[in-house]
């Protein structure tokens, strides 16, 4: 695995995005793990600029769909005209035709327009009047939607959710952070200025890369029991699926790969249960009608757990 590039990579981005870094770390663990990230944040804390910036550093197209309530399939996934001049149908693509798709505000469209990314974010491929066209690689979307707008808005299925190997929020900077984002984009945009370190073939390099990272039995026995328990927990009505559970596991061998590992260690997969496996968990109404939440479940059940020693060397068990 080629660390130098993947810490190029993020420095890049850091010279346009300030602060952030637990989000720009997840970032590359989801495109590096072959997923996708959905973002839940509030307008204007830098979801599209990040991921323009991420676009810009490998120099891989970029495409925005603004999802709205009469948005068709076909506005995404592309459409076939006829063209009279050869007297037969050419496909024109849609905006889903790139490397980085920005799905903006996910929720405000109705649910066959978001069931149309199902095919292009599990195959890397749309259908259009039964022909197949394949997607560029890498191909990543970066889904966006505003948790305090309701009206209007058609929640995600679970299948959806499902779909998504990471979950997370950016948040409003710190005082010292947002005093940073003033002075540098005060007299210039550094997005204009950013050249790009990578190329999407690298990217692609390394996802192939990242499978190479160990998983040892341990960390294996580990993800199977915290995933098996959000089953079984009282509050839960339906728990993480095993597509919850090869999640974990991808997102800890690139998190071990940023970090310079051959191997991934169990506080690989305690930092990423929460972000991998919250989005995908059920509540039981009555729980959470009382306040309960994901994030708080899961984070009981790491605790009780018990961890594996620090292990990885080999991939035996």
């Amino acid at each position: 695995m080629d660390t130098n590039l993947c810490n190029k990579i993020i420095e890049n981005i850091s010279r346009v995005i300030v602060g952030r870094n637990r989000a720009i770390e997840l970032l590359l663990v989801a495109l590096m793990s072959e997923g996708h990230i959905l973002l839940e944040d509030v307008p204007g804390v830098a979801k599209t600029l990040l991921a323009k910036t991420l676009a810009k550093s490998i120099g891989g197209t970029f495409n925005r769909v603004q999802f709205t309530p009469d948005l068709m399939p076909t506005d995404v996934t592309g459409f076939n005209v006829y063209d009279q001049q050869s007297a037969g149908f050419s496909f024109r693509p849609g905006p889903v035709i790139t490397h980085i798709l920005l799905a903006d505000e996910i929720n405000r469209t109705i649910p066959r327009t978001q069931s149309s990314l199902l095919e292009c974010m599990e195959e890397r491929q749309v259908t259009v009047d039964g022909k197949t066209h394949l997607l560029p690689s890498p191909f990543f979307v970066m889904a966006t939607q505003n948790p305090i707008e309701l009206e209007g808005t058609f929640p995600l299925p679970e299948a959806q959710l499902d779909r998504f190997l990471l979950k997370t929020q950016l948040g409003y900077p710190d005082k010292q952070e947002e005093l940073q984002i003033l002075e540098r984009f005060q007299q210039t945009d550094p997005l204009q200025e950013l050249v790009p370190v990578a190329t999407p073939e690298d990217v692609s390099r390394l996802q192939q890369d990242r499978r190479n990272i160990i998983v040892s039995g341990p960390v294996r026995e580990y993800i199977t029991e915290i995933v098996r328990n959000t089953r079984n927990h009282t509050a839960i009505q339906f728990g993480a699926s095993p597509r919850g559970s090869l999640g974990l596991m991808r997102a800890g061998q690139a998190l071990a790969a940023l970090h310079g590992r051959e191997y991934i260690l169990p506080d690989d997969i305690k930092s990423l249960a929460c972000p991998v496996l919250a989005h995908r968990l059920i509540l039981k109404e009555e729980d959470r009608l009382r306040g309960e939440n994901p994030e708080h479940i899961l984070e009981s059940i790491i605790h009780r757990i018990p961890v594996p020693a620090a292990a990885g060397s080999t991939n035996g068990t």
